[in-house]
């Protein structure tokens, strides 16, 4: 008979987790105001509210912590880390800084200016706040196909070329670069296919524009390129990589992800003129150029995590894990984006509360009805997290309102997921009586999703 499928890793240490009450659960979410970001970690069960340094080092990795160099310049860490980004990715010019965020901060600072316009396939929250925090536009690129959950097609996060021809033909010389997400997290963990980067690539020569790419998430997008398209099963994850990253002229990192480390990111290019400036920038916001915000020990983890995390076995460990809970959702009849992303599974929130309306948030209420079910704590990806019109000061509700249920690698067995999969399905048998949201009692002025304060409707 056939072997069932089972993890590339076996489990040598675990951290004990607490379940707690209904009524403990109730008076929890009512001090952290409906916003699961500002509960305590020791009052979530099963955490998934995001997979960004929430995962589970390997042993290689935590014997490079013993042997990080933490001198302040020219230290032997940032050389094994620059010497794997170049490996995987091609890029020369690497500039490490402590997240993702950050390097977006340091490029950004020279890249986008006041008026500017930034084509890209569904800025994230990040990404889109450093764009419209300097008063330029995020505007979105993804192709139609994304918006419509139920659809299955391979390559849901691709860039729509029309779309994206049309934006530099009216606006190009208010573009300073074009940003491609891969995957394209707030679209639902979607890949972005190599034929689409190929094009991408193709439009930017012909209108003299260079290529950024989001590449938290970028070796679970080389997964799906090689299992989801033709010519690439019989490439391993590292060729797919180098020819991904050759379409590109920088990229921007969040360790975080793909490189599993609890810390740290990088900014990495071909491009001098941009490395020069990105060098000035990162001194002032983030620290000298071999450290950038980060310790040496960390710098060792980020090398081997990248090594470890490009080899196919450890994605399809991880990967298959998701697509787990997506089978126990489709038994249950509990509507996702499908198919299935790399990194979370993405319920579709109007689909699941039908009688509450946007204004009052669908995907922030089964956030928050799933916390008081069980103690799992997810994400809103949707109507808060889009922030308000930068002109208008209006409530964004184009886009899909998700309830993001990210998936820690290496953290939580399979039982675990099964206990999220019956949870979600008790909110679902009795969504007929939820019919009241929560509305907005105060918010920031920009990435108001981690700080809002929220009141529960009655």
């Amino acid at each position: 008979m056939e072997l069932p499928f089972a993890e590339s890793w076996k489990i040598k240490m675990v951290e004990p987790i607490r379940k707690s009450t209904r009524a403990e659960r109730e008076q929890w979410i009512k001090e952290a105001y409906y916003n699961v970001f500002q509960l305590k970690a020791d009052q979530v069960y099963i955490d998934l509210i995001t997979d960004s340094g929430t995962g589970s080092m390997t042993d290689r990795q935590w014997s490079e912590m013993m042997l990080g160099d933490e001198s302040y310049a020219g230290a032997t860490s940032f050389f094994k880390m620059k010497d794997m980004v170049t490996k995987i990715t091609g890029f020369e010019y690497v500039l490490p800084t402590h997240q993702g965020r950050a390097a977006e901060n340091v490029v950004f600072s020279f890249l986008v200016k006041e008026g500017d316009r930034v084509p890209g396939n569904s800025h994230f929250d990040t990404t889109k706040g450093h764009i419209e925090s300097r008063k330029a536009f995020a505007i979105d690129c993804t192709i139609d196909e994304a918006k419509d959950t139920q659809l299955e097609i391979p390559f849901k996060g691709n860039v729509d070329v029309a779309k994206l021809e049309k934006e530099l033909i009216e606006n190009g010389d208010k573009v300073p670069f074009i940003i491609v997400t891969v995957t394209n997290n707030t679209a639902g963990g979607q890949p972005v296919s190599m034929q689409n980067l190929k094009e991408v690539r193709e439009l930017s020569k012909k209108y003299n524009k260079r290529v950024i790419f989001d590449s938290a998430r970028f070796a679970e997008n080389a997964y799906f390129i090689k299992t989801r398209e033709e010519g690439y099963a019989n490439k391993t994850i590292k060729e797919i990589c180098l020819e991904m990253f050759s379409y590109a002229d920088g990229m921007t990192m969040s360790a975080k992800k793909d490189a599993i480390v609890n810390m740290g990111g990088f900014f990495a290019t071909h491009v001098e003129e941009w490395y020069e400036q990105a060098k000035i920038k990162g001194i002032i916001y983030e620290g000298y150029v071999t450290y950038g915000g980060m310790n040496g020990r960390d710098m060792n983890a980020l090398a081997v995590g990248l090594d470890e995390n490009t080899e196919f076995e450890n994605l399809e460990t991880r990967i298959k894990q998701v697509e787990y809970l997506a089978r126990l959702l489709d038994e249950y009849g509990i509507p996702y984006q499908r198919p299935a992303g790399g990194h979370a599974i993405f319920v579709d929130a109007p689909k699941v509360l039908t009688h509450v309306p946007k204004e009052e948030f669908p995907a922030q209420t089964l956030t928050v009805e799933l916390y008081l079910e069980a103690g799992i704590r997810g994400c809103e990806i949707g109507y808060l997290l889009a922030d308000r019109d930068p002109v208008t000061r209006q409530n964004r509700f184009n886009g899909l309102d998700l309830l993001r249920l990210a998936i820690p690698r290496r953290v939580y067995t399979d039982n675990h997921m099964a206990v999220v999969a019956a949870a979600l399905k008790n909110v679902y048998d009795r969504r007929e009586t939820i019919t009241r949201g929560v509305e907005i009692a105060w918010e920031a002025p920009i990435m108001r999703h981690f700080t809002v304060k929220l009141n529960r409707l009655k």
